[in-house]
C-alpha cells in the first residue's frame, strides 16, 4: 500500500491547525451546553432545588401537554410564515442591487443593510411598539385618512413585523450574493432565445442562485424560531412561542428540567430544518456530478 507522501501530511496538519479554533469553538459554545441541556432534561426539582437523576417523567409531561404541541405548532408556522415574507419581499431589492443597480449605489445600499445589526436588536423592537400602538405613527396617519385606529400589536402581525426586522437584512444581504454570482451569460442567453424579463428571472435566475435563495430562507426560519424578543413584546405572547415556554416553565416552580425539554426539542427541530434546507440546496446538484 502506498504510503501518504510528506506534503500531504503537511497539508492536512496545516488544515487541521487553522480548523483547531472553529472545532474548539463550536465543542465549547454548542455542543457542551446541549449535552448539559439534554442531561438536565432528565433531572427532577424538589424543594424548589435542581436535583441530578434520570427520569423520563419531564418528557412525558411535556410531550403529552396540549399546550407544549399548541406552542409547537404556532412557532413552527410563524417562522415558516416570516421566512416566505422575508424571502419574497428580499427578493426584489437583492435582484435590483444585483443587477440594475451602480455600484456605488450596492456598496451603500450593503452598508445601510448592515447598519442595523450594529445597534441593539431589543431597542429596534421597542422603536416599533411606539410605531405600531393605537397611539402610534401609524394609526395618526390613517386617522387623517379616516381610517381605523387598526390593532397592530399584541398580535401575529406585530410578531411578524419584529421577526422582520431580525432577519430581513440578513435575508437581503444573502440574496444579494447569491445574484451576484449567477453567470450572466446565461441570462444574455435567455434573453436572446425570446424570454422576457420575468420569465428569465423564474427559468434562469432562481434556478441558478438557487442554494443562496434557499439558505437565506433558512436564515430567517431559524432565527425567527428561537426569537422570544418579538413574540413577547410585539406578539402579545399569546398564544405563546415556544421561547416564551421556556420563560414560563422557569418561572413556574423554577422547573429547568422542563424548560430543558422545550430547548432540546427546538435544537433538535433547527437541525432536522437546516439539513433539510442543506439538501434541498446542495442534494440535486450534488446528484448530478
Amino acid at each position: 500500500m502506498a504510503q501518504p507522501s510528506k506534503s500531504r501530511r503537511l497539508i492536512d496538519g496545516f488544515a487541521a491547525f487553522w480548523a483547531a479554533p472553529a472545532l474548539i469553538w463550536q465543542t465549547a459554545f454548542f455542543l457542551a451546553p446541549l449535552l448539559v441541556l439534554i442531561s438536565m432534561s432528565f433531572w427532577v426539582v424538589k424543594n424548589y432545588r435542581l436535583t441530578p437523576d434520570f427520569v423520563l417523567k419531564n418528557w412525558e409531561r411535556m410531550f403529552t401537554r396540549d399546550y407544549f404541541w399548541a406552542a409547537y405548532l404556532h412557532t413552527f408556522e410563524l417562522a415558516l410564515l416570516v421566512a416566505v415574507m422575508a424571502s419574497v419581499i428580499a427578493f426584489p431589492a437583492a435582484h435590483f442591487l444585483a443587477f440594475k443597480a451602480r455600484p456605488a449605489t450596492r456598496r451603500w445600499a450593503m452598508f445601510l443593510l448592515i447598519t442595523p445589526f450594529f445597534t441593539s436588536y431589543l431597542v429596534r423592537v421597542y422603536s416599533w411598539k411606539i410605531i405600531l400602538s393605537t397611539e402610534g405613527v401609524l394609526n395618526v396617519v390613517f386617522g387623517w385618512l379616516g381610517l381605523g385606529p387598526f390593532e397592530l400589536l399584541n398580535n401575529t402581525f406585530g410578531a411578524c413585523v419584529g421577526y422582520l426586522t431580525l432577519c430581513l437584512p440578513l435575508v437581503i444581504l444573502i440574496q444579494l450574493f447569491a445574484l451576484s454570482n449567477v453567470n450572466r451569460d446565461l441570462i444574455g442567453a435567455a434573453h436572446n432565445l425570446g424570454c422576457g424579463p420575468l420569465r428569465t428571472t423564474f427559468t434562469v435566475t432562481i434556478p441558478a442562485a438557487r442554494i443562496g435563495l434557499i439558505l437565506a430562507g433558512t436564515f430567517a426560519f431559524i432565527l425567527s424560531f428561537g426569537d422570544y424578543v418579538s413574540p413577547a413584546y410585539l406578539g402579545g405572547g399569546k398564544p405563546p412561542t415556544m421561547s416564551i415556554l421556556i420563560v414560563d416553565q422557569t418561572k413556574s416552580g423554577n422547573h429547568w428540567p422542563r424548560a430543558s425539554v422545550v430547548a432540546v426539542t427546538m435544537v433538535v427541530t433547527l437541525i432536522v430544518v437546516l439539513f433539510g434546507s442543506l439538501f434541498a440546496a446542495y442534494g440535486r446538484s450534488g446528484g448530478r456530478k
